[in-house]
């Protein structure tokens, strides 16, 4: 059972950067490819960015490429989502998941552990 925790959600104006982190405890971390998805209010959950069990491999989505960065450090048990030139439309809820899928996973379905969410509010 892994449990996942995140943080480092917040105000930010346009164009501002957020560094969020999710933190696993209960299972080894790096048996694990982990994702990034958000849910705006009265939208579906969609993947935001993904990353294999050693960093060997990400995905990001064609929303986000070029100014969200997902990283993780085994060691630390932590996977982070740097985010920047934040856009109004990147406001939503952001949820970190845990996936035993050995290899990118961008389906909800494929993640079987998550977090409670941390929520990002851009304003412009």
């Amino acid at each position: 059972q892994v449990q996942l925790v995140e943080s480092g959600g917040g105000l930010v104006q346009t164009g501002g950067s957020l560094r969020l982190s999710c933190v696993a405890s209960g299972a080894i971390f790096s048996a694990y490819t982990m994702g990034w998805f958000r849910q705006a209010p009265g939208k579906e959950r969609d993947v935001v960015a993904a990353i294999t069990r050693f960093g060997g491999s990400t995905y990001y989505s064609d929303s986000v490429k070029g100014r969200f960065t997902i990283s993780r450090d085994n060691a630390k048990n932590t996977v982070y989502l740097q985010m920047n030139s934040l856009k109004p439309e990147d406001t939503a809820i952001y949820y970190c998941a845990a996936s035993r899928i050995l290899r990118i996973a961008t389906r909800q379905t494929d993640y079987a552990y998550w977090g409670q969410g941390t929520q990002v509010a851009v304003s412009s």
